[in-house]
């Protein structure tokens, strides 16, 4: 499977198939959300949020490629990612493009 996130893909030729998406709402244990907590009282990166958010896109994108291998596709491209708060300490996270065939 072919990810990329320009509406082509170089040298080939496409059939759009349709658009093809994956979700996921993630959150971490209250434990990690307290350390984190204490985290954003002095700064710095907040490792256990992004390691989350890192799983999140992979899941999301992984959701997102057996959508488009359901239609059969070669590649998703246009791929796209967004996320958003859906509760204190949880986020959603959607990855989405466009499945096409190759020629």
């Amino acid at each position: 499977m072919i990810l990329v996130n320009t509406d082509f893909v170089s040298g080939k030729e496409l059939e759009t198939l349709g658009l093809v998406k994956g979700s996921t709402i993630q959150s971490k244990n209250i434990g990690k959300d307290i350390l984190q907590g204490f985290k954003s009282i002095v700064g710095g990166e907040l490792r256990a949020y992004n390691d989350m958010m890192n799983e999140a896109r992979a899941l999301a994108t992984k959701r997102m490629v057996e959508e488009a291998e359901a239609l059969g596709a070669d590649a998703v491209v246009n791929i796209r990612y967004a996320s958003s708060a859906i509760m204190q300490n949880a986020a959603e996270v959607i990855a989405y493009g466009t499945a096409a065939k190759l020629r």
